[in-house]
């Protein structure tokens, strides 16, 4: 086990598509998964009984479901001399009971010997994306594949790796906690404001030139800003945890999952105005004139509209040299809202951190003429046939900034 890298997390996996049998209880009440070698390999030869594990299934937009459960690997031979059949056994499950023929599953072995068995819907961006996180080949079958984390195929948990681990609820280690303690003292267990917390991980990132590698700068000002944020965040939760949520008449529930809401609400907004305040500061940096939150036809607002809504509103000025650049730090569905804003430009831009979109969202996008903008970094989480049509941030800054030399800055 590595730190900072993907065998921290899980020991190994086995993957493969999930046959009609396999995902169709009408057809089998067997529950349970061959032991071919490559599953072999993962969980040994030693019967284990009632192995703990979490079911999830993932959808493609923001579908999940989770469960706790036992299973056991066993030999159903084991009391023949020279053969043996290994197999695994679950009991019925709501997950199991969502999973399709051709979804694909994983079954991953974690450092401290739980097992997680995720399945997901064939064709989904997450799909993608554990193809990629686990080195799983993108025409696998329906037998088993396996990859061993511990020996060879481990990988560095970089903003992608981290991305999609944490859509599988697992928390990442931060092994530079005590510094960035230190660095969070300044603000006394206050959320400090978005623009201000973005300026700081800025700041604390000295070394970081953003005209040098707009795509790494960004990635490392976002990674350095999430980790400050999910640091302050635990001292400020667990110092309210420890004042407890009582009321007149006991345990106060809707108070903690008030609390638990306003959590959750605070990571997915704090995450995406941060986007859009490191995406400003590049810009800056180039010198690119735009306008933030600029109205347009009925209300509308881009995240940016270049160079700003006194242009766009100019009839005289040439359709040609405005642009916009939607920002969704996830796409999800929501990347259509892009599409109702900024009339005038048919051609619109998109930045996300979504590694591995599904070709079916990406082709979608295509025929909407909507381009999708991304860090060079995470261009490789794409299938090689799309890779061709994205753009990353350095080309988009190139593009824009080409639209304006014709006008005087």
């Amino acid at each position: 086990m590595k730190k900072g890298f993907l065998s921290q997390y899980f020991e190994g996996v086995s993957a493969k598509r999930l046959s009609a049998v396999e995902a169709s209880p009408d057809r089998s009440n067997q529950h349970e998964f061959n032991g071919v070698k490559a599953l072999k390999k993962l969980l040994g030869e030693r019967r284990l009984t009632d192995c703990p594990a979490r079911f999830i299934w993932l959808g493609e937009e923001n579908e999940g479901l989770s469960e706790d459960a036992l299973v056991t690997w066993y030999d159903s031979r084991e009391s023949h001399p020279t053969r043996s059949e290994y197999r695994l056994y679950f009991r019925s499950n709501p997950v199991m009971e969502l999973a399709n023929e051709g979804d694909l599953l994983f079954i991953a072995k974690r450092p401290s010997g739980e097992l997680m068995i995720v399945v997901v819907a064939e064709g989904s961006t997450v799909e993608n994306q554990l193809l990629w996180l686990f080195g799983v080949p993108i025409q696998i079958g329906l037998g088993f594949e396996y990859r061993d984390f511990e020996n060879g195929d481990d990988i560095q948990v970089d903003f992608a790796a981290r991305f999609i681990l944490e859509e599988l609820g697992i928390e990442i280690e931060e092994p530079e906690a005590e510094r960035l303690d230190e660095l969070l003292e300044l603000y006394g267990g206050i959320f400090p404001t978005t623009a201000e917390f973005s300026a700081f991980a800025r700041e604390t990132l000295p070394d970081v030139v953003a005209r040098d590698d707009p795509d790494a700068a960004l990635l490392a000002w976002m990674e350095h800003e999430e980790k400050l944020f999910r640091r302050l965040e635990r001292h400020i939760v667990s110092d309210r945890l420890k004042e407890g949520f009582w009321s007149s008449d006991g345990a106060d529930v809707d108070g903690f999952i008030s609390f638990s809401l306003s959590v959750q609400n605070r990571r997915k907004s704090r995450t995406g105005y941060a986007l859009e305040n490191h995406l400003e500061e590049l810009f800056r940096a180039f010198g690119i004139r735009y306008e933030r939150q600029a109205i347009t036809e009925n209300n509308s607002k881009p995240d940016f509209l270049f160079p700003g809504a006194r242009e766009y509103h100019d009839t005289n000025f040439p359709t040609v040299n405005l642009s916009m650049l939607g920002v969704k730090s996830t796409c999800k569905d929501r990347w259509r809202q892009v599409l109702a804003e900024a009339a005038r430009i048919s051609e619109k831009h998109l930045f996300t951190l979504e590694p591995g979109i599904s070709e079916n969202q990406t082709n979608e996008m295509q025929v909407n003429k909507l381009r999708l903008v991304l860090p060079k970094g995470l261009h490789e989480t794409y299938r090689e046939m799309q890779r061709s049509w994205l753009m990353d941030l350095r080309e988009f800054i190139d593009f824009v900034r080409e639209q304006q030399a014709c006008f005087s800055v």
